[in-house]
């Protein structure tokens, strides 16, 4: 029976994996495989013979079913609240560098410092908005970012789809390093009673690296892609500001990266790292006019973020009841798979930098996709230490910076009218060297001594 119950199951996992290629719901996705993955374990429970597998798993088989369905679907969901909070208060920082016009200054004065050096301005634009996205993230801060940066770089003459390929990698490259994100792919690992050992300062250095190459390989992709087709002045963009519009003091120009160096240097916590630079940069611009007013525009922007974030929202609030059923599942995905995954450090980091394309389309490597079900079968082989960076691997690189999937790439496709294949001729080589570079940067930083 647990040969079938696995089978069952293995033919479950393939049926999200399509499901997601497909470009279906998330939320609905994984609220239907928690369901699936709790009753068919449940169901096995009560007809395994094997003594073998009773033995090692006798508290699983015998906890009560009413029991099972409230640790998964109640239970997993409830301790899943820090992870909401911090992606709600990243998304109001977020808010607060848009309305405060920090992050349009920056680029405006990036843009001032390239001059009429195409390559040369791009390269600064990417350093700044990958800091700036640090910080930021969700579908409306890349938006409102974008609308900026895109512009400038047409009007520039940079071909469409470069343009719009460096931009998204540079998004990228800063969500290494977003505590946002972070909080939300270490919701993944959690344990029984909803807590993980892996914290953001366990992570930092990798995350700094991690950024740096991906950025420095964008930059580099854009150079080559430059010198086979030069820029041309055919698509003029407006770039003016509005006129309202007015550049952010010079010291709040620090603020998108205050947040991070809290974390690292002064080992605050995220949340009041997000509250203390938000009201900072409030203060600085001048946008603290009395008590009500503040208070207005401070629910505002709150409201605004949670806008930003709200896509995800039911997305994430079914995860803990997959990572949850995924527990019950995963005996008897060991049962069938468990001679076949990979056991040593270097094998699994070599499958991870092979198969790190297959994060494109919500493919079984990305977390955002089918790849919680391939995390959910092998968890339980590695060390988090290990999985975390292999597993962000694919869902940045691969997913957030060179899917058409994603939800701020079909955005860019539509606003500058390139061509999804023309895009994907860019990103996928582009991300399949990041993914081997850091794959192996994980092997030696993480694997090594395992």
């Amino acid at each position: 029976m647990e040969y079938i119950t696995g089978i069952l199951l293995i033919l479950s996992f393939v049926g999200l994996a399509v499901y997601c290629v497909k470009g279906y719901n998330l939320m609905i996705g994984f609220l239907v495989m928690s369901a699936i993955w709790t009753i068919l374990p449940l169901v096995g429970n009560h007809f395994v013979t094997t003594p073998a597998f009773i033995a090692v798993n006798a508290k699983l088989i015998n906890t009560p079913i009413v029991a099972s369905i409230k640790a998964i679907f109640q239970t997993a969901p409830e301790n899943w609240g820090t992870t909401l909070v911090n992606v709600f208060w990243g998304a109001w920082f977020g808010r607060v560098l848009i309305e405060t016009n920090i992050a349009s200054t920056l680029i405006r004065k990036t843009v001032e410092l390239g001059g009429d050096k195409p390559l040369f301005t791009i390269t600064l634009l990417n350093i700044v908005v990958a800091v700036i996205f640090t910080s930021m993230t969700g579908a409306g801060p890349v938006i409102a970012i974008g609308v900026i940066v895109l512009p400038i770089l047409l009007s520039l003459g940079i071909p469409k789809a470069i343009a719009l390929f460096s931009f998204m990698g540079a998004v990228a490259s800063g969500i290494y390093l977003n505590p946002v994100n972070f909080a939300q792919y270490q919701a993944f690992y959690q344990d029984a009673n909803g807590k993980v050992a892996y914290q953001f300062s366990d992570y930092v250095f990798w995350g700094v690296l991690a950024l740096v190459i991906m950025l420095v390989i964008t930059t580099i992709s854009t150079g080559f892609a430059l010198k086979i087709k030069k820029p041309s002045r055919a698509w003029a963009a407006q770039t003016e500001r509005p006129s309202d519009s007015k550049n952010a003091p010079a010291i709040a120009l620090i603020t998108p990266v205050l947040p991070v160096i809290g974390v690292i240097f002064l080992k605050l916590p995220v949340i009041f790292g997000f509250v203390i630079s938000g009201f900072f940069a409030l203060l600085i611009c001048g946008k603290m006019k009395g008590f009500n007013n503040t208070a207005r525009l401070v629910n505002k922007m709150f409201c605004d973020g949670v806008i930003d974030t709200a896509p995800l929202v039911g997305f994430l609030l079914t995860l803990p009841m997959f990572n949850k059923a995924a527990e019950y599942a995963s005996p008897y995905f060991q049962t069938i798979v468990g001679g076949v995954v990979p056991k040593s450090a270097l094998a699994i980091c070599i499958v991870f930098a092979v198969f790190a394309v297959f994060g494109l389309f919500r493919g079984p490597m990305t977390l955002v996709g089918s790849g919680a079900a391939t995390l959910g079968v092998i968890k339980n082989f590695f060390p988090v230490t290990l999985l975390y960076p292999l597993f962000a691997i694919p869902t940045i690189t691969m997913n957030i910076g060179s899917c058409i999937t994603q939800s701020w790439v079909a955005w860019g496709l539509a606003y500058t009218k390139v061509e999804g294949k023309d895009f994907l001729r860019l990103s996928i080589p582009n991300g399949i060297i990041t993914s081997v570079i850091l794959c192996t940067l994980a092997y030696f930083m993480f694997g090594i001594n395992l």
